[in-house]
């Protein structure tokens, strides 16, 4: 298992690929697969049969997973990418943005 940059909930851009550019928020991060599924990015047309949660069915348009290492998060100050750190303070770990300086909640 490998232990990544971004976490559910983060603002991430797209660095890499067909979306590139785009920024949206961290739905779900799969950790075997190296992928995380981001809001509004990487949007597919999904065939589905009429089910309870889409009684019409038909094309559903859903987010694909993109691979993690085409997704930065962005900096809190400057809404840039940005590299991330780990720093203690008062005992506990914290991410920082190494372009600003700042923490990363």
């Amino acid at each position: 298992m490998a232990k990544y940059h971004i976490k559910k909930g983060d603002e991430v851009i797209v660095i890499a690929g067909d979306d590139k550019g785009k920024k949206g928020r961290v739905l779900e991060v799969i950790v075997k697969k190296g992928r995380a599924i981001v809001e509004g990015v990487n949007i597919i047309k999904k065939s589905t049969k009429p089910t309870a949660k889409y009684p019409q069915g038909g094309i559903v348009e859903m987010e694909a997973p993109v691979n993690v290492s085409n997704l930065s998060l962005i900096d809190p100050k400057s809404g840039k990418a940005t590299r991330i750190g780990y720093k203690f303070v008062d005992g506990k770990k914290v991410r920082y943005s190494k372009k600003s300086g700042e923490e990363i909640k």
